[in-house]
């Protein structure tokens, strides 16, 4: 079975994401299709980039994972292909990989440079279409990813946030990403060692004490903190959105500390 996935900034009101969805199964009709999003906000790379690291783990081995967030599109930005031991991945040469190689070893890496592979007239403005959509066909159908293009050995990666530990022991987390339902999804991971005992934690004034297991653990209205699916520090203002209620954004401070 070959199996892409597609992650834009499309969105679904014009017909970007159907016609990338036409020229695979032009190339490989038994093709499936996933759609992780297309609800990336536009220009995002960073947003683009956590959503594909959170998502890419839960495909079969082999899968080809296309992500088309390319506000440098006809520059000379490059269109790259990797493969790594779980999958592989068809994007512009943008940073939007970072979570991604920060995870996984690199296998093998090309730059795009081979035409035979891409749509034979190639718009300045929509390689989504013409590159990324019939390289990642050719990919899933089996074809060598050195036949896509020339060698590489430098990806572009933005740096990642890390939590900062202060000399009295404190931690400065930061808000790592946004999710539809306003919780706020921070820098910490559950094992790294910084959530060992109990935890309380700052955030826009509010003081919370120790994670719960789930948002139903607190009152509806109430800030709860907790190990999310992705198995990062969260915090949720239940059934409520705790971004737009503490004035919260991506990279914004929260302070960890114990008693």
């Amino acid at each position: 079975m070959s199996l892409i996935t597609l992650t834009t900034d499309f969105g679904l009101a014009d017909s970007y994401v159907g016609v990338m969805k036409g020229v695979i199964l032009s190339i490989d009709p038994a093709a499936t299709i996933v759609d992780i999003s297309h609800e990336i906000a536009p220009h995002d790379v960073r947003e683009a980039a956590y959503v594909v690291y959170t998502a890419y783990p839960y495909f079969p081995p082999d899968t080809v994972h296309v992500v088309v967030v390319d506000p440098g599109v006809g520059s000379q930005r490059r269109a790259i292909a990797l493969r790594m031991a779980r999958a592989c991945f068809v994007a512009p040469d943008n940073g939007v990989l970072s979570y991604v190689l920060a995870r996984e070893e690199l296998g093998e890496a090309v730059s795009l440079t081979n035409p035979r592979y891409h749509r034979p007239v190639v718009s300045h403005t929509f390689h989504g279409r013409d590159i990324f959509a019939p390289v990642a066909a050719h990919l899933a159908r089996g074809l060598p990813l050195a036949e896509l293009g020339e060698p590489l050995t430098e990806i572009v990666t933005f740096p990642l946030p890390q939590p900062q530990v202060l000399p009295d022991g404190k931690v400065i987390a930061h808000v790592l990403h946004i999710d539809r339902f306003g919780n706020l999804i921070l820098d910490v991971r559950e094992g790294d060692g910084i959530l060992r005992g109990e935890i309380w934690l700052e955030v826009a004034g509010h003081r919370l004490r120790g994670l719960r297991r789930t948002f139903t653990d607190v009152s509806v209205g109430e800030l709860v903190a907790y190990i999310g699916s992705s198995g990062h520090l969260e915090i949720a203002l239940r059934e409520s959105n705790a971004a737009q209620q503490l004035s919260m954004e991506i990279g914004d401070e929260i302070l960890l500390y114990r008693q």
